[in-house]
Protein backbone atom coordinates (compact mmCIF):
# COMPACT_ATOMS: atom_id res chain seq x y z
CA UNK A 1 0.00 0.00 0.00
CA UNK A 2 2.95 2.22 1.09
CA UNK A 3 3.80 1.77 -2.57
CA UNK A 4 1.51 2.38 -4.29
CA UNK A 5 0.81 5.87 -2.38
CA UNK A 6 4.64 6.67 -2.99
CA UNK A 7 3.86 5.70 -6.68
CA UNK A 8 0.44 8.03 -7.21
CA UNK A 9 2.05 11.18 -4.99
CA UNK A 10 5.19 10.88 -7.61
CA UNK A 11 3.02 10.95 -10.48
CA UNK A 12 0.76 13.61 -8.99
CA UNK A 13 4.02 15.51 -8.29
CA UNK A 14 5.11 14.76 -11.75
CA UNK A 15 1.73 16.37 -13.34
CA UNK A 16 2.14 19.60 -11.02
CA UNK A 17 5.29 20.18 -12.28
CA UNK A 18 4.91 19.56 -15.76
CA UNK A 19 2.14 21.91 -15.71
CA UNK A 20 3.80 24.42 -14.06
CA UNK A 21 6.46 24.00 -16.77
CA UNK A 22 3.98 24.78 -19.52
CA UNK A 23 2.55 27.79 -18.14
CA UNK A 24 6.07 29.15 -17.56
CA UNK A 25 7.07 28.34 -21.19
CA UNK A 26 3.66 29.83 -22.75
CA UNK A 27 3.94 32.72 -20.96
CA UNK A 28 7.44 33.78 -20.75
CA UNK A 29 9.06 31.54 -23.70
CA UNK A 30 11.27 28.39 -23.76
CA UNK A 31 14.25 30.91 -23.85
CA UNK A 32 13.68 33.55 -20.73
CA UNK A 33 12.47 30.03 -18.43
CA UNK A 34 14.53 28.78 -16.05
CA UNK A 35 14.36 26.19 -14.20
CA UNK A 36 13.93 28.67 -10.62
CA UNK A 37 10.70 29.98 -12.46
CA UNK A 38 9.49 25.94 -12.73
CA UNK A 39 9.98 25.18 -9.17
CA UNK A 40 8.85 28.08 -8.03
CA UNK A 41 5.64 27.60 -9.39
CA UNK A 42 5.54 24.25 -9.10
CA UNK A 43 6.02 24.91 -5.06
CA UNK A 44 9.02 22.85 -4.83
CA UNK A 45 12.56 23.55 -4.32
CA UNK A 46 14.83 23.72 -7.48
CA UNK A 47 16.93 20.54 -6.23
CA UNK A 48 13.67 18.42 -5.72
CA UNK A 49 13.10 19.69 -9.44
CA UNK A 50 16.26 18.33 -10.37
CA UNK A 51 15.70 15.27 -8.97
CA UNK A 52 12.84 14.87 -11.23
CA UNK A 53 14.24 16.16 -14.38
CA UNK A 54 17.66 16.09 -15.60
CA UNK A 55 17.65 19.85 -17.13
CA UNK A 56 15.27 22.63 -18.96
CA UNK A 57 15.71 20.23 -22.44
CA UNK A 58 14.46 17.06 -20.54
CA UNK A 59 11.76 18.72 -18.97
CA UNK A 60 10.67 20.32 -22.10
CA UNK A 61 10.54 16.69 -23.84
CA UNK A 62 8.46 15.49 -21.16
CA UNK A 63 6.18 18.09 -21.62
CA UNK A 64 5.09 17.57 -24.88
CA UNK A 65 4.65 13.49 -24.18
CA UNK A 66 2.85 14.13 -21.18
CA UNK A 67 0.49 16.84 -23.29
CA UNK A 68 -0.19 14.00 -26.55
CA UNK A 69 -0.22 10.81 -24.04
CA UNK A 70 -3.60 10.96 -23.11
CA UNK A 71 -4.09 11.93 -27.35
CA UNK A 72 -3.02 8.94 -28.34
CA UNK A 73 -4.82 6.83 -25.64
CA UNK A 74 -8.15 8.64 -27.11
CA UNK A 75 -7.52 8.55 -30.61
CA UNK A 76 -6.66 4.62 -30.53
CA UNK A 77 -10.55 4.25 -28.92
CA UNK A 78 -11.79 6.16 -31.41
CA UNK A 79 -10.04 4.00 -34.46
CA UNK A 80 -11.88 1.13 -32.34
CA UNK A 81 -15.34 3.28 -32.70
CA UNK A 82 -17.56 2.00 -35.69
CA UNK A 83 -18.18 4.87 -37.15
CA UNK A 84 -18.39 6.36 -40.78
CA UNK A 85 -14.77 7.14 -42.14
CA UNK A 86 -15.28 10.81 -41.62
CA UNK A 87 -16.38 11.44 -38.30
CA UNK A 88 -13.65 8.61 -37.18
CA UNK A 89 -11.11 10.82 -38.81
CA UNK A 90 -12.14 14.32 -37.39
CA UNK A 91 -12.46 12.58 -34.05
CA UNK A 92 -8.81 11.47 -34.05
CA UNK A 93 -7.40 14.50 -35.10
CA UNK A 94 -9.41 16.28 -32.21
CA UNK A 95 -7.67 14.39 -30.28
CA UNK A 96 -4.20 14.42 -31.38
CA UNK A 97 -4.80 17.76 -32.90
CA UNK A 98 -7.20 20.55 -31.56
CA UNK A 99 -7.30 19.09 -27.63
CA UNK A 100 -3.42 19.26 -27.77
CA UNK A 101 -4.12 22.95 -29.27
CA UNK A 102 -6.71 24.45 -26.84
CA UNK A 103 -4.02 24.06 -23.64
CA UNK A 104 -1.26 26.43 -26.23
CA UNK A 105 -2.89 28.37 -28.62
CA UNK A 106 -3.81 32.25 -27.31
CA UNK A 107 -0.66 32.14 -24.71
CA UNK A 108 1.86 35.41 -25.07
CA UNK A 109 4.13 32.51 -26.60
CA UNK A 110 2.79 30.10 -28.17
CA UNK A 111 5.20 30.92 -31.33
CA UNK A 112 7.95 30.02 -29.50
CA UNK A 113 6.67 26.88 -27.67
CA UNK A 114 5.37 25.72 -30.97
CA UNK A 115 8.69 26.63 -32.57
CA UNK A 116 10.54 24.97 -29.80
CA UNK A 117 8.65 21.75 -29.83
CA UNK A 118 9.80 20.87 -33.34
CA UNK A 119 13.44 21.56 -32.23
CA UNK A 120 14.11 20.12 -29.08
CA UNK A 121 11.25 17.09 -29.35
CA UNK A 122 12.84 15.30 -32.36
CA UNK A 123 12.07 11.62 -30.50
CA UNK A 124 8.79 13.21 -29.64
CA UNK A 125 7.84 14.66 -32.94
CA UNK A 126 8.86 11.40 -34.10
CA UNK A 127 6.30 9.06 -32.59
CA UNK A 128 3.85 12.05 -33.12
CA UNK A 129 4.09 11.73 -36.56
CA UNK A 130 3.97 8.13 -36.81
CA UNK A 131 1.18 7.96 -34.65
CA UNK A 132 -0.94 10.10 -37.31
CA UNK A 133 0.12 8.42 -39.64
CA UNK A 134 -0.49 5.52 -38.40
CA UNK A 135 -4.30 6.74 -38.21
CA UNK A 136 -4.57 7.53 -40.84
CA UNK A 137 -3.68 4.82 -42.54
CA UNK A 138 -6.17 2.77 -40.24
CA UNK A 139 -8.82 5.40 -41.93
CA UNK A 140 -7.60 6.04 -45.28
CA UNK A 141 -6.19 2.62 -45.99
CA UNK A 142 -3.63 3.87 -48.63
CA UNK A 143 0.08 4.61 -47.07
CA UNK A 144 0.74 7.26 -49.55
CA UNK A 145 -3.01 8.94 -48.64
CA UNK A 146 -2.12 8.64 -45.25
CA UNK A 147 1.02 10.44 -45.93
CA UNK A 148 -0.12 13.47 -47.72
CA UNK A 149 -2.75 13.99 -44.53
CA UNK A 150 -0.14 13.90 -41.92
CA UNK A 151 1.71 16.68 -44.24
CA UNK A 152 -1.52 18.76 -44.70
CA UNK A 153 -2.75 18.43 -41.14
CA UNK A 154 0.22 19.46 -39.99
CA UNK A 155 0.54 22.81 -42.15
CA UNK A 156 -2.89 23.67 -40.61
CA UNK A 157 -1.14 24.83 -37.55
CA UNK A 158 1.43 26.63 -39.20
CA UNK A 159 -0.08 30.48 -38.39
CA UNK A 160 -0.75 29.28 -34.89
CA UNK A 161 -4.71 29.69 -35.22
CA UNK A 162 -7.41 30.49 -33.21
CA UNK A 163 -9.04 27.12 -32.18
CA UNK A 164 -11.98 27.18 -33.68
CA UNK A 165 -10.29 28.34 -37.15
CA UNK A 166 -8.10 24.92 -36.49
CA UNK A 167 -11.09 23.09 -36.04
CA UNK A 168 -12.59 24.59 -39.23
CA UNK A 169 -10.00 23.64 -41.20
CA UNK A 170 -9.44 20.05 -39.99
CA UNK A 171 -13.04 19.88 -40.85
CA UNK A 172 -12.63 20.90 -44.41
CA UNK A 173 -9.62 18.85 -44.65
CA UNK A 174 -11.50 15.37 -43.61
CA UNK A 175 -13.87 16.26 -45.83
CA UNK A 176 -11.30 16.07 -48.90
CA UNK A 177 -9.69 13.41 -47.69
CA UNK A 178 -12.62 10.98 -46.69
CA UNK A 179 -15.21 10.54 -49.89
Amino acid sequence: MAKISKTLVDETRKKEILDAALYCFLQFGYSKTSMDDIAKKAGLSRPLLYLKFKNKEDLFESIFDYTLEDCYIEADKVLKKKLPPKEKLFHICESILIEPWSKIEGHPRTDEFYEACSKLSPASIDKYERQIKKYALAVLGDKDTAETFYLSLEGLSADLPKLNILKKRVRILVDRFVS
